[in-house]
């Protein structure tokens, strides 16, 4: 745990010496800035024209009741968020169209989103409802009983950066709509965040905090930026944040590794970054943090787990191909002086054409248009980090070669069963080759009531058979901190790179396991060709015949039990061979249909699993799988 002391180095009585005053803070130009809107590329004007102009004729969608009662009822949360985020999208779309125009074209069509949001009963999502003890048993929220949750708070930033960048087109159409906008703002946002301490994700309690800590707190800072105009109650809401703050950063080892995996980073790392860059601008940098180890490290974890194009290591909660807010990782680079997140940053905005806007946070996206330039300057190249060992969350990859994504690409993890987003998953590793996904981790289903329910391990997805990871006698890993690695060692060198450790504490004692002691290793091709190695050795309470080693693959296996291996074919060009002892082990696979919307996004109609089992009853053996390029 580390006591990094935000509020220490920026008391209460500081901040309102070193905070600009809010007729002085200018996070982002405001539409009324013709000479920085006009000088905007006009590829990306145009882009931002076009978007509002397709919300023209929007027809603002109604959120019923019954829709928000779905998620109790019958666990359904995407048909009401469907609407929700629908309507959110298209005011930031509007907002930022008339920014980029300034001809006032877009101007009714944003005072009927904000009026809309402003006559929603309940900012808050049907699935975090439960922050509110007076909505406690029903499927309708206590309206009296305002709580901030994730969207909520992205909801008040966005009404504070429309009112922010449109004050005086706002104030010509009808000065009554920003007196709307301050009075649901105070009810629902500011009140209850300076009043209240019970929220959990604000860290006050005993509950540990996750991604929700930072994402929230990077939306209170900047609703209170930009909308509230006396300092001291500016000071107050900031000094409560950076306390609150604290709470996310003690979760952290010191190698500011994101147990939550890289798709979870944008919003934790990232929304940390949004936090301190608020404050940084709000003081013309006189609040800085970037000089703190602890932040460095956080912000270096994404460019750490990339493996190429937008193929990330996936380990819990994540999909593996991610597209990550690449002005935000540039920026954060720039703050730190690191030159790979940079890298990465201008790689990922080249890849998605130099234009992705990403209107889920206009706090996010105004301040980002000011790089813009440098990322298109910028040649893009990602550093390929050879070698990764995050000895805090055991998290572990290696490549054949640094600052290349061809060949090799092992990544595997130790670690505990009680990770945020945790799957079922320790000793599981994952395969690329030429930077494409072999051996894979699936990610997540759509999320449910159920994804975060007592019956999370349930999901397929979440357990250990669906990961490349043994299952004895039927008995899976189990879920909870105890549940663990142990005797953990990694070691590399120019000639190869390993991950050892025993997973046997991970399964419980009706498993039978004496030890399980798993080494995954990339041997470079200094001296052969280049190979990873996946030994297992074990003992086992009694002989059993009852023993599988799964593989998730994303192609077919072409299975050749009489010469002891099986295929796996990219269809690009990337081909694998898996070698394993036929004398000792049968070969099968089957065919996973994918179901579900957001796996079908990454993999496609199927997946596939590899079943690897012993001929005989076994008790004591060594398993070795090679893996290698042909």
């Amino acid at each position: 745990m580390n006591r990094f002391m935000f509020h220490e180095r920026y008391p209460e009585q500081l901040l309102e010496n070193v905070l600009l005053p809010a007729d002085h803070y200018r996070p982002f130009a405001a539409a009324s800035d013709r000479a920085w809107w006009g000088q905007l590329a006009e590829p990306l004007r145009r882009l931002f024209v076009e978007r509002g102009e397709a919300r023209l004729g929007f027809a603002w969608p109604a959120l019923p009741a019954a829709r928000y009662m779905d998620f109790v009822k019958n666990g359904n949360r995407s048909r009401y968020e469907e609407l929700y985020f629908e309507r959110r999208t298209a005011l930031a779309e509007l907002v930022v169209a008339e920014c980029a125009e300034g001809a006032g074209r877009f101007v009714e069509q944003i005072v009927n989103g904000l009026w809309a949001l402003c006559e929603e009963s309940y900012w808050v999502l049907p699935a975090h409802m439960s922050l509110s003890k007076a909505s406690a048993g029903y499927a309708l929220p206590d309206v009296d009983d305002q709580v901030i949750d994730l969207f909520s708070a992205e909801t008040a930033a966005l009404v504070a950066c429309a009112d922010y960048a449109l004050r005086e087109q706002l104030d010509a159409e009808c000065p009554m709509i920003r007196r709307r906008l301050r009075r649901e703002m105070e009810r629902r946002m500011f009140t209850p965040f300076m009043e209240r301490t019970d929220f959990w994700w604000m860290g006050f309690g005993s509950r540990g905090v996750n991604n929700w800590n930072p994402w929230i707190l990077s939306n209170v800072i900047g609703s209170f930026l930009l909308l509230e105009e006396q300092l001291a109650r500016r000071a107050q809401a900031i000094a409560k944040s950076l306390r609150s703050l604290e709470a996310f950063t003690d979760m952290y080892g010191k190698d500011g590794g994101c147990d939550e995996g890289p798709g979870y980073w944008g919003r934790a790392g990232g929304s940390m970054f949004d936090c301190l860059e608020l404050l940084y601008t709000a003081s013309d940098g006189r609040i800085s943090f970037y000089d703190e180890p602890l932040v460095k490290e956080i912000g270096r974890y994404i460019s750490r787990v990339h493996i190429s194009g937008e193929y990330f290591v996936n380990f819990a909660d994540g999909d593996a191909r991610l597209r990550i807010s690449d002005d935000l990782v540039y920026r954060f680079g720039q703050r730190i002086g690191d030159e790979a997140m940079c890298a990465l940053g201008a790689y990922a905005f080249r890849q998605h054409g130099g234009t992705k806007p990403n209107y889920m946070s206009l706090l996010r996206l105004l301040p980002g248009l000011d790089v813009y330039d440098e990322l298109m300057r910028h040649d893009g190249i990602p550093h390929y980090m050879r070698d990764v060992w995050l000895e805090d969350i055991q998290l572990f990859a290696a490549r054949e070669r640094g600052g290349s994504d061809q060949g090799l690409y092992l990544a595997a993890k130790g670690g505990h069963n009680a990770e945020s987003h945790n799957h079922n998953d320790v000793g599981h590793f994952i395969v690329y080759a030429g930077g494409k996904p072999m051996i894979i981790d699936i990610g997540v289903e759509t999320y449910t009531s159920r994804t975060f329910s007592s019956r999370r391990y349930e999901i397929w997805t979440m357990q250990s058979a669906y990961h490349a990871l043994p299952t004895v006698r039927g008995v899976q890993q189990a879920a909870g901190k105890q549940y663990r690695a142990s005797a953990v060692n990694c070691a590399a060198d120019d000639e190869r790179a390993e991950l050892s450790m025993n997973i046997a504490a991970a399964y419980p004692p009706e498993a039978g396991i004496g030890h399980w002691h798993r080494t995954c290793r990339l041997n470079r091709g200094v001296t052969a060709a280049a190979s990873i190695e996946i030994v297992d050795r074990f003992a086992l309470n009694e002989p059993t015949a009852e023993l599988t080693l799964s593989l998730m693959t994303l192609r077919e296996p072409l299975i050749r039990e009489d010469e002891g291996h099986f295929l796996l074919d990219d269809g690009s060009g990337v081909r694998l061979r898996v070698v394993f002892d036929a004398a000792k082990l049968t070969a099968a696979s089957e065919r996973i249909a994918v179901e579900d919307r957001r796996l079908r996004s990454i993999w496609g109609e199927q997946v596939y699993r590899v079943l690897l089992r012993p001929r005989a009853a076994v008790r004591e053996d060594e398993w070795k799988l090679t893996i290698a390029q042909f």
